[in-house]
């Protein structure tokens, strides 16, 4: 089993598994290696330092890992995206017309989600109706395997 460390063209850094390095590379030709925080199928393998087991060496010292500021950002905004999809609803296409239902008070008051075009979005702002974009990443939009 290969862990390759990987980053997308947008900079997102993130580990895939392969069985060889001919299975990265087979998977990366057909582009389906793709970033799971924005579906970017544009990865390159970053450099790594191969571990090696070489016997039952006496245990290290415990080291403190510190986390990279990118990993970090990306983790909390993971957890943001995923705070937003379990508090609110998936009202698809028709976020437009359920955001203006909302703000005149002809539904009830409720955080939702879903899909505009660039041109409902900018009529609910011009309408006072606030918005703001969200991409979600395809692995949190299905079940997971």
């Amino acid at each position: 089993m290969k862990v390759l460390n990987l980053q997308c063209s947008h900079s997102h850094s993130f580990e895939g598994w392969f069985a060889s390095e001919d299975e990265f590379q087979a998977q990366l030709t057909r582009g389906i290696v793709e970033c799971p925080l924005c579906g970017d199928n544009g990865v390159t393998k970053m450099l790594s330092a191969p571990r090696l087991n070489l016997g039952a060496a006496q245990p290290a010292e415990r080291q403190e890992v510190v986390t990279a500021p990118d990993a970090t950002m990306q983790a909390a905004w993971l957890k943001m995206v995923r705070h937003v999809m379990a508090n609110t609803d998936d009202v698809g296409d028709r976020f437009a017309e359920e955001a203006r239902r909302i703000h005149y008070g002809e539904t009830e008051e409720r955080g939702i989600r879903g899909q505009a075009s660039r041109e409902e979005t900018e009529a609910l702002v011009e309408e006072g109706i606030g918005v703001l974009p969200l991409p979600i990443p395809k692995s949190l939009k299905g079940p997971l395997q």
